[in-house]
């Protein structure tokens, strides 16, 4: 198809797509992308207690189970933090537990938290059926 300007000549229509807008969008989301990706925060605070205790490989997909000073639970499993009352608790490790039996569970307790309530949440843990039990510290900071 041809279109006449004004001189007369004829010039030919494009048929391309102009991908600069789409460019200039992509570099819009992506900046986006990376300013937000370190805000996001899907797991909880809990200050650790401190240890000298060496480090272990933590495992491919751990369950970790959160303990909070007022006997709150909550766990973690695939990325997603759940808060779930020690019943609950218990079915879902052995739900999980009956689907991997190597499941690893990690106890990720407060340092304010009583002793008590870890051992509620092992106590839990251990209904579950589950024998693969580690206990999540910080190290000791140097000089204490």
């Amino acid at each position: 198809m041809a279109v006449r300007s004004r001189r007369g000549k004829r010039r030919q229509l494009k048929n391309e797509i102009n991908v600069v807008p789409y460019i200039d969008v992509m570099l819009v989301l992506l900046i986006i992308f990376m300013v937000t990706a370190p805000l996001m925060n899907l797991g909880t605070d809990i200050n650790l207690p401190d240890s000298s205790a060496r480090s272990l490989e933590t495992p491919k997909d751990p369950l970790v189970v959160s303990v909070y000073p007022d006997g709150a639970l909550a766990l973690v499993y695939e990325g997603e933090n759940v808060s779930v009352t020690r019943e609950d608790l218990t079915t879902r490790l052995r739900a999980i537990h009956n689907q991997n039996p190597d499941a690893v569970v990690l106890v990720n307790g407060d340092r304010t938290a009583s002793y008590q309530l870890v051992m509620d949440a092992l106590d839990a843990v251990n209904a579950a059926g589950i024998d693969r039990v580690s206990l999540i510290s910080r190290p000791a900071e140097a000089g204490r």
